[in-house]
C-alpha cells in the first residue's frame, strides 16, 4: 500500500474556499476604498469597519498594512492583465498589432499614475511593479513588437519602451514638471513609432 506523503515542513498551506472568497471580498472593498480617497483612507481598522468584520479578521487575513496593499495591487494587476489577454481590442486581441501597442501603453501609463501611491505603500519606495508584473509587459510588447515585424534585440527594445512607463519617470513629468498627460501619452506612441518604423526597415535591408 503506497504511503501518503507527509507535507513539506515549508509549504503553504492551501486556503479554504471559504477563506478564499472572504479574502477576495475584503480586496475588493478594499480597491473600493482606494478608489474613494486614495491610500492614505485605507488602513486596516477602516478596511475592518466598511467589511463589518473585526480588526483582527483583516490582519489575520493579510499581516500587515502594507501586505494588504501588496494584495490589493496585485489584485488590481490581475484585472488589468485580464483585459490585455481577452478584454476588448484594441488592449486585449482582436485589433492590429500596431492599435494594440498604442492602447497598451496608453493604459498603462494612465494605471500606473493612478496607482502610483498604491504602488509605493505596497512596499517598494523606488515604485517599481514586482517580477511577475514587469515580465508579464516584456513578454507582451516583445509579441507585439515581434507581429509588427521589428528587427534586432526584442528584450532590450522592449526593456527602452516599458521604462518611460515606470511610477518614477511618470512622477518626475506630470507631479513636478506638469506636464499634461495627453502630452506624455502623445511622446510614448510617437516613440514606440520610431522604434517600431526604425527597426522594421532595418529588418527589410
Amino acid at each position: 500500500m503506497t504511503r501518503p506523503l507527509l507535507p513539506l515542513a515549508d509549504a503553504v498551506p492551501a486556503e479554504r474556499a471559504d477563506a478564499a472568497r472572504n479574502r477576495e471580498a475584503l480586496l475588493r472593498e478594499a480597491v473600493r476604498m482606494v478608489a474613494e480617497g486614495g491610500t492614505s483612507s485605507l488602513t486596516m481598522e477602516c478596511l475592518a469597519h466598511r467589511a463589518g468584520v473585526g480588526k483582527g479578521t483583516v490582519f489575520r487575513r493579510f499581516g500587515s498594512r502594507e501586505g494588504l496593499m501588496a494584495q490589493v495591487l496585485d489584485l488590481s494587476e490581475r484585472d488589468w492583465q485580464a483585459s490585455v489577454l481577452g478584454g476588448e481590442p484594441p488592449l486585449g486581441p482582436g485589433a492590429p498589432p500596431w492599435e494594440r501597442l498604442v492602447a497598451f501603453g496608453e493604459s498603462r501609463l494612465r494605471t500606473t499614475l493612478l496607482h502610483a501611491d498604491l504602488i509605493r505603500a505596497a512596499g517598494d519606495a523606488t515604485g517599481s511593479r514586482s517580477a511577475a508584473a514587469s515580465s508579464f509587459m516584456a513578454l507582451h510588447v516583445r509579441h507585439l513588437l515581434g507581429e509588427l515585424g521589428v528587427a534586432g534585440d526584442l528584450p532590450l527594445l522592449a526593456t527602452a519602451l516599458l521604462a518611460p512607463l515606470e511610477v518614477p519617470v511618470l512622477v518626475q513629468q506630470v507631479d513636478r514638471e506638469h506636464l499634461p498627460v495627453e502630452r506624455v501619452v502623445a511622446a510614448w506612441v510617437d516613440l514606440a513609432g520610431r522604434v517600431v518604423s526604425a527597426r522594421a526597415d532595418a529588418g527589410r535591408r
